[in-house]
């Protein structure tokens, strides 16, 4: 390792082998070549004399790349196409003649783009699955847990525990449903020529547009696409770079809402990530457990989210057919968001495979909040003996006012059951009141939702898009 470079902590520290592939020079340079042999291969189809020995000594060098001639002759000519044109000719003097014949640099540069984003977005959509799998299992396990609820960050009334991770799961089913749609309406480029006309293509083919039309529909099928775009420029949209980090920003922003509810939940010390043996939470206070791996999925989010804006702003200023102020932008944004993406995706799978819950204290602090949210229940079985409801809303209000009072700013004990129980004008006893403070009596239909949102919802979703388990290693 160079230690006097800069070297990128997406590669060093953050996303995956796997995903690094998919944005390596060996991925990129190699599909060229398979690029280059597709069109080969559906000229000579077509008409064109191009011999199958040509055809052959393209595909016997389409993956040992000769990267030392490319850079020499990318010094001399300063174009990496051309470059690797040459290269791939030193390799295969046969074929030389026709290597690239009719195309454009963006023939393979943004083709070959195209089918990264494909390639990426599998193994985004792979991860996504397996976060919903961990989750699912949560869920199901504390689907009758009773835990409080917040509005504004403040306690309103009660959920469970399984019922607030199918908020977090909802919200990464929304993603996938997006990056499916996608993934399902990516286009190939084809070969439009320089400017999306396929004027070369006349040219070579005398004016046979039927021919032409045949070529794109063969280079698709060769490299796994049903269709390439209609029309274009020299390019395909930039919109859909744009809408691809769209896409990968709803998974960042899906993220940190459930490591923002994590890293507050375990400062109630309701529940924590997963914490090594050895692991050590602060270099000064010994006894720390931080949430480091939510933060850092937070941290990692803010980064996608805004990146996410390069596309389109890219996008936006194309001007006619094309124009080169999108190279440098998309080689950075764009393969930067699927790489922090793929990073906030491996530790989302770390953290809800190992869920700590601590039922005592989520207990505790539901009894503690239990009697304020009672009141209505109390209220409502008074009015049903009677009761004025306007008047018991204005006792109630007070009486909790005055409780929490008392533990807010004289640290006693929350006295509202005593104050209900005393009031003549609430027509129940204390035993009747201290009925009422049952926590499961609060959750609604918490559980029956969970249940019917894993079986209607998730299972099918998990079924459909399932592509066995996946194990992470994430650098603590």
């Amino acid at each position: 390792m160079d230690r006097d470079s800069y070297i990128s902590p997406l590669s060093t520290r953050y996303a995956s082998d796997e995903m690094q592939a998919v944005f390596s020079e060996n991925f990129k340079f190699r599909t060229w070549r398979k690029l280059w042999i597709a069109l080969a291969k559906a000229e000579k189809a077509l008409g064109l004399d191009i011999t199958q020995e040509q055809i052959d000594e393209l595909e016997a060098h389409a993956e040992d790349i000769n990267y030392e001639e490319a850079l020499a002759r990318e010094r001399v000519v300063r174009h990496d196409v051309m470059s690797h044109v040459y290269a791939y000719s030193l390799q295969c003097p046969k074929a030389a003649p026709i290597i690239h014949l009719g195309a454009t640099s963006c023939y393979v540069g943004d083709n070959t783009d195209v089918i990264i984003l494909r390639e990426a977005s599998k193994i985004v959509l792979k991860k996504a699955v397996q976060v919903l799998k961990n989750l699912r299992a949560f869920a199901e396990k504390y689907k009758n847990l009773p835990c409080l609820a917040y509005t504004h960050l403040q306690p309103a009334q009660l959920t469970t525990v399984g019922k607030r991770a199918t908020l977090w799961m909802n919200e990464l089913v929304i993603d996938i449903e997006n990056l499916v749609y996608q993934m399902q309406n990516l286009k190939l480029l084809g070969q439009k020529g320089t400017t999306g006309t396929q004027a070369s293509f006349m040219e070579l083919f005398e004016g046979d547009e039927q021919k032409i039309k045949e070529l794109e529909e063969r280079i698709a099928s060769e490299m796994g696409f049903s269709k390439c775009v209609p029309v274009s420029g020299q390019t395909y949209s930039r919109k859909v770079d744009a809408y691809f980090l769209s896409v990968l920003s709803g998974f960042a922003q899906s993220a940190q809402k459930f490591a923002n509810d994590m890293r507050i939940l375990q400062s109630f010390e309701e529940m924590e990530e997963p914490f090594e043996k050895n692991q050590i939470g602060s270099s000064a206070m010994p006894y720390k457990r931080n949430p480091m791996r939510c933060e850092r999925i937070c941290a990692l989010s803010r980064y996608v989210i805004v990146d996410s804006l390069n596309p389109a702003l890219t996008a936006s200023t194309q001007w006619f057919e094309r124009t080169l102020d999108d190279s440098a932008n998309k080689r950075i944004s764009v393969s930067e968001a699927f790489l922090a993406v793929d990073a906030i995706l491996n530790i989302y799978i770390n953290v809800s495979s190992g869920l700590v819950v601590y039922d005592k204290v989520i207990e505790r602090r539901v009894m503690e909040k239990l009697p304020f949210m009672a009141t209505e229940n109390v209220m409502m079985e008074s009015v049903k003996r009677g009761g004025n409801r306007q008047q018991l809303h204005e006792t109630l209000r007070v009486y909790s006012h005055e409780a929490a009072a008392k533990v807010k700013l004289e640290g006693g004990a929350n006295d509202l059951i005593d104050r209900m129980a005393n009031d003549p004008a609430i027509p129940l006893t204390k035993d009747e009141i201290l009925e009422q403070l049952d926590p499961k009596k609060y959750t609604g239909r918490s559980a029956s939702q969970v249940e019917e949102f894993l079986k209607e919802v998730i299972d099918p979703m998990i079924s459909q898009y399932d592509s066995g388990n996946v194990e992470v290693q994430i650098n603590l």
